[in-house]
């Protein structure tokens, strides 16, 4: 590993999605885009659902791995991410991420006691997460 990379490692509840050097890192953090180079200062923060897109050194390509949300560590040559669901963008299901939106906002519309609320909405933030990623990666790719 030089100086103009640094180490990667995102971490899902089923296994180690991702481990390897990237030149530049975007995270959707809590209060917006995290844009993370090599040497960065410490730093801690919440991940929300979404999409994190980093550089393959030497290249301007990205790769795009969608998240649920999680916690975010930062050294100045290491990033670890602790991730409940990591999916490479390019293995998003967009007719699953569809339904899934759809059964959500029919728990939120049709909500009462019996249904967790903080859970429909984390499940619709997931679907639309997962739709923006889908979104994001058709719009990448040259037509």
């Amino acid at each position: 590993m030089s100086s103009h990379t640094m180490q990667i490692d995102i971490v899902s509840a089923e296994r180690l999605m991702f481990s390897g050097e990237a030149s530049f890192a975007v995270f959707p953090g809590e209060s917006g885009e995290l844009g993370i180079f090599p040497r960065h200062a410490p730093l801690l923060a919440l991940v929300k659902p979404g999409t994190i897109r980093l550089q393959v050194p030497g290249t301007e390509n990205f790769e795009s791995i969608y998240v649920s949300g999680g916690i975010l560590e930062v050294q100045p040559a290491l990033i670890t991410l602790l991730t409940d669901t990591a999916v490479r963008a390019d293995d998003l299901d967009e007719a699953k991420a569809v339904e899934a939106q759809k059964q959500a906002r029919e728990k939120l519309k049709n909500w009462n006691a019996k249904i967790d609320f903080a859970k429909a909405e984390s499940e619709l933030a997931q679907a639309v997460a997962q739709l923006r990623a889908i979104k994001k990666r058709k719009n990448a790719i040259p037509h």
